[in-house]
């Protein structure tokens, strides 16, 4: 039975960042990595697939715009297969060097399923071409649990039996097809739409909430709606799904919205109605580690019920995105090599900067509060936007759509959060994470120059809007 200071449970962003700085420490580590496939959500099946699939269908869209700048060249034409093959090739790239930190890394590398057989010992079995193969005890003075999500299932009647797929499915898809129906308005339903209808496929969204984005303020998800519907997609929000059926060739989702019953087909489903945190198994409950709805329970020092067992990334949650996740990570490394030296001085987890990007075109870029937020949490804010379409190098650019956004306190002026929808808002949104960061206000984030014409310099238009109400 081997013995560790900690042993992470998970191999991905936030589980190798746990180990690594445990590890740096000088503790003796652990990671144990049951799944398939090594990497982690974000490689293997999450972030970087997706954004390769994005980065295609957005060059073709653009080539297509080519008439507006004066160009002429011939009908360009997706070829699917191809553009699987530059993604695989790009995430096995990624994936090769993450397997690369994780076997040469200083710490141990187990591979196998990992379950508590009480809060101190894990059970680690290894199955070999599906069958069960050894298994063995671990104990370690100190756990973290980093075992991500897994697709959220709806019980849908007729779903199963008419098949559909989800996001681990969509990214291999090689065959063209000429409709799709999406079910979810999410971040992933989101930029799966827009990517196959830049493919040329017809799409259809079904959103449950009244508009997509349903965590976004109304008129940021409304630049998206605007958009998707203008280049041709139905899209559906404030509905309530009833069923799925097969419909000839086709698929078919019922739904009600508005008191009407609603049918739609196409000839594949695509199921974007979210994720839950991957629990199944882990033995929680012979760990006495509760559950907070499905994801486990945390508190600000990431710890579980049980005080030497932590939780970090999208099993715990509160935000599923790896920034997060490694500060996560390595914060209950942190804190976790501390309890086991019963120092009582952990660390908090701080979600003030809390961001979020959605890599459509336009793009949705978020830090700290939004509207939303600020008036259900009774947060005073003044507000001020710019739009794109009057903004020179936007113009240039023949981007548009969309606006930048700034909320900041009504006394001090501090900049409290930002949105923006439009051209490159994942890289704009880091001006307010850096100024929010040294809680800049807006008077002195006037301060900062920026060069003309540029992208960049939009953001300092809804500053200077806030900043000359204090006056």
């Amino acid at each position: 039975m081997s013995g560790y200071d900690l042993a992470v449970i998970g191999g991905g962003s936030a589980g190798y960042a746990a180990a690594r700085t445990a590890a740096a420490a000088g503790a003796k580590v652990a990671v144990i990595e049951g799944g398939e496939e090594v990497g982690g959500l974000c490689i293997l099946r999450g972030c970087m697939p997706t954004k390769a699939l994005l980065e295609s269908a957005h060059r073709l869209h653009d080539i297509e715009r080519a008439g507006e700048f004066g160009l002429k060249v011939g009908k360009p034409l997706a070829l699917w297969p191809k553009i699987i093959e530059r993604k695989d090739a790009l995430i096995e790239d990624f994936a090769s060097y993450r397997r690369h930190q994780l076997i040469k890394g200083k710490f141990d590398f187990i591979r196998g399923r990992a379950a508590f057989l009480d809060p101190h010992t894990l059970t680690i079995s290894t199955q070999n071409k599906g069958k069960e193969g050894s298994s063995q005890k671990l104990l370690a003075r100190s756990y973290i649990i980093a075992t991500g999500s897994r697709v959220d299932r709806l019980d849908l009647p007729g779903l199963e039996e008419t098949g559909y797929l989800t996001s681990d499915e969509a990214i291999h898809i090689k065959k063209p097809f000429k409709s799709l129906i999406i079910l979810g308005g999410g971040a992933i339903a989101v930029e799966f739409a827009q990517y196959f209808l830049h493919l040329g496929v017809r799409v259809t969204l079904i959103q449950r909430s009244s508009q997509l984005l349903k965590n976004h303020d109304a008129d940021v998800a409304g630049v998206l709606e605007k958009v998707f519907t203008r280049d041709g997609m139905r899209i559906y929000t404030s509905t309530q799904l009833l069923e799925v059926k097969k419909l000839g060739h086709n698929k078919s989702v019922i739904f009600e919205q508005h008191g009407k019953k609603v049918t739609v087909a196409a000839e594949e489903i695509l199921y974007a109605l979210g994720r839950c945190p991957t629990t199944d198994g882990l033995g929680l409950e012979l760990a006495a580690v509760g559950l907070k709805g499905k994801a486990v329970g945390i508190n600000a020092r990431l710890q579980t019920s049980q005080p030497h067992i932590f939780a970090v990334g999208d099993v715990a949650g509160p935000y599923e995105v790896v920034h997060t996740a490694i500060t996560q990570g390595e914060m209950a490394a942190r804190n976790a090599l501390k309890v086991i030296h019963g120092a009582k001085d952990l660390e908090t987890m701080d979600y003030r900067l809390n961001m979020e990007a959605i890599f459509t075109e336009p793009q949705i870029a978020r830090v700290g509060l939004n509207e939303k937020e600020a008036k259900a949490q009774k947060i005073p804010f003044k507000s001020a936007s710019y739009s794109f379409s009057d903004h020179g190098k936007s113009m240039v650019m023949g981007d548009l759509d969309g606006f930048v956004k700034v909320l900041a306190n009504p006394v001090s002026g501090e900049i409290l959060g930002a949105q923006i929808a439009g051209p490159q808002a994942s890289d704009l949104i880091h001006e307010f994470v850096v100024a929010m960061h040294f809680r800049c206000t807006v008077q002195e984030f006037l301060k900062i120059p920026h060069y003309h014409p540029t992208l960049a310099e939009i953001v300092t238009y809804p500053v200077e809007e806030l900043a000359e109400s204090f006056l």
